[in-house]
């Protein structure tokens, strides 16, 4: 049997309707109580694990966390720390005491640190992060490996890059909705470099980890292998719309006079344009390969 946290989000719901397609069995855990499924009802950000929750159940796949959250980090630190990493160890213990075989961890690449322009990062290139989101993943990591190699339970973590398809939101849902209404301006060309993967193909790494022995006490990053620049991304939005792709674009000196405005109009434009590149070749190495990539990409996946 198998125990999903954030079942009800983007990524948790493609995982739950792979395992229904295999006919296996699924707990829950939720904030609020699902039909289609067996669930226990936990509010991470207030509440601790019920101790019954992990009885019967052989693999955990711990998705849910607390993140982009618009409020001042500094001023909710706590809520990162109580979700991102001491209710990851509670289940992680809980799992261990109940009998768990295996525990995937679905982190972040941010635990890895920041990117430095022009590199692309693998899982060895471990950078200090100011970033309390990035600094709470990476805190769990090490404390469930710990876990894991003491317990001897399998645990593998798995860091996703950008993910996109159906019902995705955030900024790339955005940036298509801004393209197919006509507002969002033609990005230049900056020879940057941005890591992706299509939430089917994580599903499968996920999946993949799980299973392979060698997998166990691992970090993997996961990405269709196939980094793109800003542009390319907006190129193939343009595409997906039906819109034509405009042989003009906005200036980068545009763009860095405009993050002088203020901190937080520089941090978006460095999410637009900076690099963000990640190595998934250590996935690979366990026979993963991504089946869909940037040039696949149709409306479906928005």
């Amino acid at each position: 049997m198998y125990l999903i946290t954030g079942a009800a989000g983007f990524v948790g719901k493609k995982l739950v309707g792979a395992l229904q397609c295999k006919g296996e069995r699924i707990r829950v855990i939720s904030r609020n109580a699902q039909a289609d499924y067996e669930t226990v009802v936990c509010d991470f950000e207030k509440e601790t694990i019920p101790q019954s929750t992990l009885e019967s159940i052989n693999t955990v796949f711990h998705i849910a966390g607390f993140a982009h959250d618009r409020r001042d980090a500094s001023k909710i630190e706590h809520l990162y720390r109580k979700v991102n990493v001491d209710t990851t160890v509670q289940l992680a213990e809980l799992a261990v005491k109940s009998g768990v075989k295996r525990f995937i961890f679905i982190s972040s690449v941010k635990a890895g640190g920041n990117t430095p322009f022009g590199a692309c990062t693998n899982e060895d290139d471990q950078k200090n992060t100011e970033d309390v989101y990035g600094k709470t993943k990476r805190e769990a990591e090490l404390k469930l490996l710990e876990i894991g190699q003491v317990s001897g339970m399998h645990v593998s973590v798995i860091r996703p890059s950008l993910v996109y398809g159906p019902n995705v939101k955030g900024n790339l849902k955005l940036m298509l909705s801004g393209i197919k209404k006509g507002w969002f301006p033609p990005l230049p060309e900056t020879g940057n470099r941005r890591s992706m993967i299509h939430v089917d193909d994580l599903v499968r790494a996920i999946l993949l980890v799980a299973e392979d022995k060698r997998a166990n006490g691992e970090i993997f990053i996961a990405t269709d292998g196939a980094p793109h620049s800003s542009r390319d991304i907006y190129n193939a939005m343009c595409n997906v719309v039906g819109k034509s792709v405009p042989k003009w674009s906005v200036s980068k000196i545009l763009f860095d006079i405009v993050s002088l405005l203020s901190p937080r109009i520089k941090y978006k434009v460095d999410k637009l344009l900076g690099d963000e590149c990640y190595s998934s070749e250590k996935l690979e190495k366990l026979g993963f390969k991504a089946e869909k990539t940037l040039k696949d990409m149709n409306e479906t996946d928005f």
